[in-house]
């Protein structure tokens, strides 16, 4: 489960930031990962140990690429599922969506300090849906060990904003899927607001960490 959070948050390197409607029209879901992969490699590099001491700012960092290239709504509301999203009002929508993408920067940020993109491969044709508005991109992380692991990456055309990402797949695991198993459970048992809480709790817990 660690080597499966250290690879996903190399979604974090891909996601790319807002773009114009008129060149969001002509860059591919292919385009989007291979010319933004390097990204937040780049702004890492050299600066590891730093951001390792210093993770309230690793994260803001992170969210600052993340934000404007991954629908955090949508995942929400696949993560979610259908019958604990149209039972939720729009106050706890709107709460959990806060809440999960905090959760989401802060479970894949450190992943990142021990990532290295040069080893990421981009496979150069997407796999398109049969309407056209939803793409996978095929990528292969070598490992140290000579092993490889296969990630793909879902995104969705969302209109201004150009193709965005909401799921990222590890050797045919969804995070997704993974995060629905678990939230359904707890939200079955507890009720939502009690898991915005601890997601929320968890949250200023690390950052009191990281003021201390």
């Amino acid at each position: 489960m660690k080597l499966v959070k250290a690879i996903a948050a190399s979604l974090l390197v891909v996601i790319p930031p807002v773009v114009s409607a008129t060149d969001a029209a002509v860059e591919t879901p292919t385009a989007v990962i291979e010319s933004r992969a390097t990204a937040l490699a780049e702004k890492l590099q050299g600066r590891q140990d730093y951001y390792s001491e210093n993770t309230g700012e690793l994260y803001a960092l992170v969210s600052d690429i993340l934000l404007p290239g991954f629908d955090v709504n949508y995942a929400s509301k696949l993560v979610l599922g259908r019958t604990h999203w149209t039972a939720a009002s729009v106050e706890q929508r709107e709460a959990f969506i806060d809440a999960f993408y905090g959760f989401l920067v802060r479970t894949y940020s450190k992943g990142l300090i021990g990532f290295d993109q040069s080893n990421l491969s981009v496979d150069p044709d997407a796999k398109f849906s049969s309407d056209g508005n939803k793409a996978l991109v095929r990528t292969q992380v070598a490992l140290d060990n000579g092993d490889s692991v296969t990630i793909n990456y879902a995104l969705r055309n969302n209109g201004a904003a150009g193709w965005q990402m909401y799921d990222v797949r590890i050797d045919g695991v969804s995070y997704i899927q993974n995060y629905r198993s678990q939230f359904d459970a707890e939200i079955s048992a507890r009720g939502i607001d009690a898991v915005i809480q601890r997601l929320r709790t968890e949250l200023a817990g690390d950052a009191a960490g990281e003021s201390s």
